[in-house]
């Protein structure tokens, strides 16, 4: 399966499992939603379960807030991440509050889906990747997979669990993995041993990274469409690189981290996201709090710059090989 294909597969398991799960969003039902990673799933489940909403990202996620509260699963769908902003306040003051001002008496279970980041010319408003602001709120957990099989666990997973959970789909890779190269062909998922995904269910739990390659040089921390990117550079340079995808940013697996920057001495932070208060911060501040003694040379990061997302010039801000080549031979260096 590509990564579309692995979504509309763990949604289709969720509605047949669980009656109580529903999908919102704009156009996800007859039409199958912009990326189609709906498809097919209001004719089989019906209109009840799988429905369009109108063009209100505060309602569709405080209709969420209502459902969970009530004792549903929903599943809104926010065409892009950048269209979030407006839900933010229903996000941040209900959702994931819910549960701690009700003492417990009420709980969120919703998972709300959104393509996020570049890489495919849409200019500042549909290439953010706003994913830092999440993690700054107590109560929600934020998912970012970077490959089909693992997006169909973590999705189920999410869908499962008992708090809100946004869940960031790198569109730059629904339909296959991303050199970072945007001027060599794209290679199919078909090709890629992540696609080998289960018919059926799985579950992959939430707060655990992957270990994508082991290495004892240097930690390379990253998520989303950057993990192909790195892996892509290390082979190119041969670096003896281990590459850790978070997968999910909180819970963050904070042990992986320390145990494998604590091995190798050298921790590179690489994502998509603005630099300032990105979530790479956070991984560098982990990473000087735990592995400080360990540490032969300063915490590297490799992210997109404080601007917005430019449309003519999508791969200078994009953290590409060049970039992330340099930082990996300085901080080598060092």
């Amino acid at each position: 399966m590509n990564m579309i294909e692995a979504i509309n597969s763990a949604l289709d398991i969720m509605l047949d499992r669980d009656p109580d799960v529903v999908l919102m969003g704009e156009d996800i039902g007859y039409f199958g939603g912009v990326f189609r990673a709906t498809a097919g799933l209001q004719a089989k489940h019906g209109k009840t379960r799988v429905f369009d909403t109108p063009i209100s990202e505060c309602g569709i996620i405080g209709a969420g807030v209502g459902m969970a509260a009530y004792g549903l699963r929903p599943v809104p769908e926010i065409q892009f991440a950048d269209y979030i902003y407006p839900g933010l306040d229903q996000l941040v003051s209900e959702a994931a509050r819910l549960r701690y001002r009700s003492a417990g008496d009420f709980i969120c279970p919703m998972t709300v889906r959104s393509p996020f980041g570049g890489g495919i010319f849409g200019g500042q408003t549909h290439s953010q990747s706003p994913e830092s602001l999440f993690t700054h709120v107590c109560g929600i957990k934020t998912v970012v997979p970077s490959n089909p099989y693992d997006a169909k666990g973590l999705l189920i997973a999410a869908i499962e669990d008992n708090d809100p959970v946004i869940f960031f789909e790198p569109k730059r890779i629904y339909n296959g993995p991303f050199s970072g190269y945007y001027d060599r062909p794209v290679e199919p998922w078909s090709k890629h041993g992540a696609s080998a995904v289960p018919e059926g269910y799985y579950r992959i739990e939430l707060g655990k990274a992957g270990l994508v390659r082991e290495g004892e040089a240097l930690t390379i921390l990253t998520y989303g469409t950057m993990v192909h990117v790195v892996q892509t550079v290390v082979a190119e340079m041969g670096v003896d690189a281990e590459i850790v995808d978070l997968r999910t940013l909180l819970p963050l697996d904070v042990e992986a981290i320390e145990q494998s920057v604590k091995k190798t001495g050298r921790c590179l932070v690489v994502h998509e996201a603005t630099r300032t208060s990105g979530f790479g911060a956070e991984l560098a501040a982990l990473v000087q709090e735990r592995c400080f003694y360990h540490l032969e040379a300063p915490v590297e990061r490799v992210t997109g710059f404080d601007t917005p997302y430019p449309h003519s010039l999508e791969w200078a801000y994009f953290p590409g090989p060049v970039r992330i080549g340099s930082a990996i031979e300085k901080i080598m260096k060092d």
